[in-house]
């Protein structure tokens, strides 16, 4: 019998989605709303406003309040890059690094509880395939 992807992609995102949920009770309490953990989360692999709005598939004008409401709250500033004057480039504060820390740790304490259903040797093949698919 056929796996239907639709269903696949829906158990995914409701796998997350529970996930998330799980964990917005510490989030709120680091003083990060769930989406601004996930730019926080993916800003020193993405430091530059407009590559980090195309990782996460967000408006740019969204990724502009975003990123607002993280400087005001003292999670990044923002810094005139060296190498092109014209581009500021996200930077994470002590504070952000270490609420970036703790969120993490809370998102995979709760996946890892959830990870615990399934043998080791499903994990590395859950990783390989999920690798893959991403490639």
């Amino acid at each position: 019998m056929p796996v239907d992807a639709a269903e696949l992609w829906t158990l995914n995102h409701r796998l997350l989605t529970v996930v998330l949920d799980a964990c917005t009770a510490e989030l709120t309490a680091l003083g990060l709303d769930p989406k601004e953990f996930f730019v926080l989360a993916e800003a020193p692999a993405s430091p530059y406003p407009a590559e980090l709005a195309a990782t996460l598939v967000i408006p740019k004008a969204t990724m502009t309040v975003y990123v607002r409401n993280l400087v005001a709250k003292g999670f990044m500033r923002r810094e005139i890059d060296d190498a092109d004057l014209r581009r500021h480039r996200l930077v994470l504060t002590a504070q952000g690094q270490e609420a970036r820390t703790r969120a993490l740790a809370a998102l995979a304490a709760e996946f890892d509880r959830r990870l615990a259903k399934i043998a080791a040797r499903d994990r590395t093949e859950l990783q390989r395939i999920l690798l893959e698919l991403l490639d």
